[in-house]
């Protein structure tokens, strides 16, 4: 590589002594026998040209910063602390091995692979062990690994106070529950310490540093076996066969690959030299005697780390969390308690997640699943039930209206007033639709339909008992009042009932515009796998209670109406039938308002439930009782009453008029002569 040229070389043992070192560094690049001081080194021509060494990181940092005066190559096979990175302190110095900020992140890398977040460390007081120290802490903090203690002991190997601080640590070791331990220490001090734990039995699992993690001597301890695992990190080797040649003939340790390194620094001071001093195949034509800081950029060096595993030993704080429960932390993060999961959380053997958009879970679970739909499906029971009895309501009302019909002439027909009670009937048959309109998936078009039907159709059919009632009451009233006069007047069926439903028919309009029913958007139930659909009717409340508070209004004066003319005979009334049903629709409601608002859930089975309930409620009080004729023993009683009345005015009543009508309708249907009583 370098005709012409040949290398020769100084070795120094340093002692593992920074001061032993730099007294030898002085020696090598002494001249003449001398070092020779001077503020300008360009002009510094040692014989020396580079520097091998040192070992250990804090002689090498003490010999950097000595060479780093005269520009002086330094390059180290061993030393791996981060600091020696640092070009504006050690601009020389080059190494041939990776800086211990990898090794740290190996480290908890490993203890992450396998699990391990629960360690002890001991490292020692010097650069190499507190530089390390504190990489290591900081990359073992981004990997969720946990330090149960971490120990300090002397690196220097005759301290006075060495081995009372080898056995402190020692103790430490034996009373702790990490079950691994990482030694960031000289191989001495690591010898030292496994001899404490080799009398005392004592079995962890051990992590070495490049520092001592290929140590023949410590591999060949009396007992080591005993200590437990020891899984080390060492730098990538190969064998050196030139050096394997070389040293045949003197025998020696079959370990060659420890010189890998060495061989590696000594070529790329090799190949520095080939392209300084110019070298082709034949010669170098450039000059040997340069000064030092002609350096060069030394070939990169890359590393890999080799671990084989046969079994994996456990060391963690606290046992894993089984799938559907999380850490809780408790002082340190990796000592905690495993409570289960809460609502929209779930853990599985990966840890703890929040459950993705359209999914949900419950306390404890392992997964998170979609949340079932909920509204009044077709095929559910009491969806059916609402259903069949609205069908049947709607049946009712037909063969209700057929018999009204049919008997259209006959007395009772005329006192019910079959026109004002097919109108009746219309307003029931459009309130029993709206409760179809509850079934199934609801859509805005859905939730506005059913509460405009119910609110038209239960409007007019209430509008028509309230000109009933109002009829009643206009009988009741003397002849002679100015009143009576008055009211009687108002008493246009037509025109009443248009009037009251066409208001009802405002106040849903100005409803859709302002307020409009639509999808209830409310957030689910943490504690339930139910999304429950369902209409709202308007965010505030305000359009569906006016409209409900209208019908009752309209039912209230009703039942006052009806109540005043109580004491008109029932033949010739309704009075008890409208009280009855205005009261039960006033109850029902009341009842269903507070229900409604609480059980928000079961909004549509209690509106659909008072829906069904109000309606049959008038068609028994009103269209059921009609529903035959009246026998000819009762013709004397309404004479006898007619006459009655008459004799308490000289004026015909509303009430009159009627009961004339009907008393003539009973003679022509029972063929009796108008000249009989």
């Amino acid at each position: 590589v370098l005709p012409g040229v040949r290398l020769g070389y100084l070795m120094c043992d340093t002692c593992s002594d920074a001061t032993k070192a730099l007294q030898n560094v002085e020696y090598m690049l002494s001249v003449n026998g001398s070092l020779n001081i001077q503020c300008n080194y360009t002009d510094f021509r040692p014989p020396v040209k580079a520097m091998l060494g040192a070992r250990f990181s804090e002689v090498s940092i003490a010999v950097a910063r000595l060479l780093s005066l005269y520009m002086v190559p330094q390059v180290s096979c061993t030393s791996s602390s981060p600091a020696l990175s640092d070009k504006l302190r050690f601009p020389v110095f080059l190494r041939t091995v990776p800086s211990d900020v990898h090794q740290t992140k190996a480290l908890a890398k490993l203890m992450k692979r396998f699990d391990w977040n629960w360690v002890g460390v001991v490292y020692g007081d010097d650069d190499y062990g507190k530089a390390a120290f504190q990489s290591f802490l900081q990359d073992a903090e981004e990997m969720d690994v946990c330090l149960e203690y971490q120990e300090m002991v002397p690196h220097y190997l005759d301290h006075n106070h060495s081995m009372p601080r080898i056995k402190q640590v020692a103790k430490k070791i034996r009373s702790s529950t990490a079950q691994v331990v990482l030694l960031i220490l000289k191989p001495e001090l690591v010898e030292d310490l496994f001899k404490e734990m080799i009398l005392t039995n004592t079995s962890k699992t051990w992590i070495a540093s490049d520092a001592w993690s290929r140590n023949r001597p410590l591999a060949h301890m009396d007992g080591i076996n005993s200590v437990g695992d020891i899984f080390g990190f060492t730098f990538v080797a190969r064998k050196s066969e030139s050096f394997d040649n070389y040293l045949k003939n003197l025998n020696p340790s079959l370990d060659t690959s420890e010189t890998y390194n060495q061989r590696v620094a000594v070529w790329a001071v090799v190949y520095a030299l080939k392209n300084l001093l110019q070298c082709n195949d034949s010669s170098c034509s450039g000059e040997t005697n340069f000064p030092p800081w002609k350096r060069y950029q030394m070939t990169n060096v890359r590393f890999c780390f080799l671990c084989l595993l046969a079994q994996i030993p456990q060391s963690r704080c606290t046992e894993s969390c089984r799938p559907g429960t999380e850490k809780k932390i408790l002082n340190v993060s990796c000592c905690y308690t495993c409570m289960p999961c809460e609502e929209g959380t779930f853990a599985d053997e990966w840890g703890t997640s929040l459950c993705p958009n359209d999914t949900w879970s419950l306390v404890g679970w392992t997964q998170c699943k979609p949340r079932e739909e909920s509204f009044l499906r077709w095929g559910e029971p009491y969806p059916i039930t609402l259903v069949v009895s609205a069908a049947f309501g709607i049946l009712l009302l037909l063969v209700i209206f057929i018999i009204f019909w049919v008997y259209r002439e006959s007395a009772p027909m005329k006192r019910a007033e079959v026109t004002l009670s097919s109108v009746m009937m219309a307003g029931l048959a459009v309130s029993f639709a709206s409760v179809i309109c509850f079934m199934g998936k609801p859509d805005v078009h859905l939730c506005r339909a059913r509460q405009m039907m119910y609110a038209l159709g239960f409007t007019l059919c209430v509008s028509c008992i309230l000109v009933k009632a109002f009829r009643t009451f206009l009988a009741f009233l003397p002849f002679g009042q100015l009143t009576h006069r008055g009211l009687g007047k108002l008493y246009m069926p037509p025109v009443i009932v248009t009037v009251l439903t066409a208001l009802q028919g405002v106040i849903c309009i100005l409803w859709l515009i302002f307020d409009s029913p639509s999808i209830d958007n409310t957030p689910p139930s943490a504690q339930s796998m139910e999304k429950i659909i369902q209409c709202n009717v308007g965010h505030r409340y305000i359009g569906f209670g006016i409209m409900l508070s209208y019908i009752a209004l309209l039912a209230f004066i009703g039942f006052l109406l009806a109540f005043k003319g109580r004491k008109v005979p029932q033949e010739f009334s309704e009075t008890g039938y409208i009280i009855f049903s205005m009261l039960m629709y006033l109850f029902v409601w009341v009842c269903f308002i507070p229900i409604y608002i609480i059980k928000t859930g079961e909004g549509p089975y209690v509106q659909a439930s008072a829906i069904l309930v109000s309606n049959y409620g008038v068609i028994f009080c009103h269209f059921l009782p009609k529903c035959y004729e009246f026998e000819p023993g009762r013709l004397a009683r309404l004479t006898k009453q007619l006459m009655v009345v008459h004799r308490k005015s000289d004026r015909k009543s509303v009430w009159e008029q009627t009961a004339q009508h009907e008393i003539s309708d009973l003679r022509l249907l029972h063929n009796i002569p108008a000249n009989q009583s």
